[in-house]
């Protein structure tokens, strides 16, 4: 059993580190000058799973984000990016355009036993292929500098993971963050037209990050950094509605259960703040799976009024960020009583 769920471990952990990293040569790239901003700019980020990151680096406020250029969570981003771009926007692309390249295995090296059955199968050479899609070269050099220091700390990053206890709530949590990011790439250039100039500072942003330069700063504060300042609201509120909302939004990430949604119920408030506001919320809910209909129960941690980390039975070490969009309308009293 213990064997089991170590290769079960090590599996989600290598499948998630081929979604988050490759291997490119070494680039260089030309320093990139900063502007003051004097133009209104704007970046729609309305419903998306990453919205509030988008958000601090359009405004180059990277002091806000809870990521930074090394994390491999920021590289998904990045060449997820990328990728989406090429395949959507190709006709923005300029004429200097570069090819997204791919690794795959050329050469597999398979171990039998003394009965001829196949007990593994490791790949031991590589090679690039185009991908037939294209970046602008400036992004993918910078993307190359990240995939860089990821390749340096590669090995020491893995079994990090690996030794972590709850390594597997943290897989499974980066699995439904790669889905999320999935879905805003399907959505983030309808929102924003290619050759819109909030989307162009937002790239440009996007690679002075990665670079480890300060960004192009807008005055305004982000509607996320002004929303953690007020916090949450007070009086009365659908606590049922919010939940459902909040677990609906994380269940859009799920592989393989679907969430019954409008199911909350056993809305209970353990403990609240000095204004009155919920501290720590639980409930259950009803979800359908491999084993049909099914019961699960979730728990969520406020700061300052406002939902902070979503906890769901099965990791309940694993702390799920709420949607950013969701704490917007809970803090402009869409769900107030």
């Amino acid at each position: 059993m213990k064997s089991s769920v170590i290769f079960l471990r090590v599996f989600l952990l290598s499948f998630i580190w081929l979604l988050f990293t490759s291997f490119f040569k070494s680039h260089h790239f030309k320093p990139i000058s900063i502007e003051d901003n004097s133009e209104v700019l704007e970046l729609n980020t309305d419903g998306l799973y990453y919205a509030e990151f988008y958000d601090y680096i359009f405004r180059g406020h990277f002091e806000e984000l809870d990521v930074s250029r090394d994390d491999m969570q920021f590289l998904l981003i990045f060449g997820q990016y990328l990728r989406a771009y090429g395949g959507q926007c190709a006709n923005s692309l300029p004429a200097n355009k570069v090819e997204i390249m791919n690794q795959t295995c050329a050469t597999e090296e398979v171990t039998t036993d003394g009965y001829g059955i196949e007990v593994s199968r490791i790949c031991v050479e590589y090679v690039w292929v185009g991908s037939g899609l294209y970046a602008k070269p400036d992004l993918y050099d910078a993307k190359m500098e990240i995939e860089g220091k990821q390749r340096a700390n590669g090995l020491g990053t893995m079994m990090k993971m690996i030794t972590d206890p709850n390594s597997m709530g943290n897989s499974v949590d980066m699995a439904h963050k790669a889905t999320g990011l999935k879905n805003d790439m399907s959505k983030i250039f309808k929102l924003n037209p290619c050759d819109s100039p909030g989307l162009k500072r937002f790239e440009e942003n996007l690679k002075l990050f990665a670079l480890n330069e300060p960004g192009i700063r807008m005055n305004e504060d982000s509607k996320y950094t002004t929303m953690k300042k007020s916090g949450g609201p007070t009086g009365n509120q659908n606590f049922g509605k919010l939940v459902d909302d909040l677990v609906y939004d994380q269940s859009q990430t799920w592989s393989f259960n679907r969430y019954t949604k409008g199911s909350i119920s056993g809305v209970t408030t353990s403990s609240r703040d000095t204004q009155g506001r919920p501290m720590v919320l639980s409930a259950n809910y009803n979800f359908s799976g491999f084993s049909g209909n099914s019961k699960g129960s979730v728990r969520i941690t406020f700061k300052n009024g406002l939902p902070k980390c979503i906890y769901f039975y099965d990791f309940p070490q694993n702390c799920k960020t709420p949607n950013s969009s969701i704490l917007s309308s809970y803090v402009e009293g869409k769900y107030a009583n």
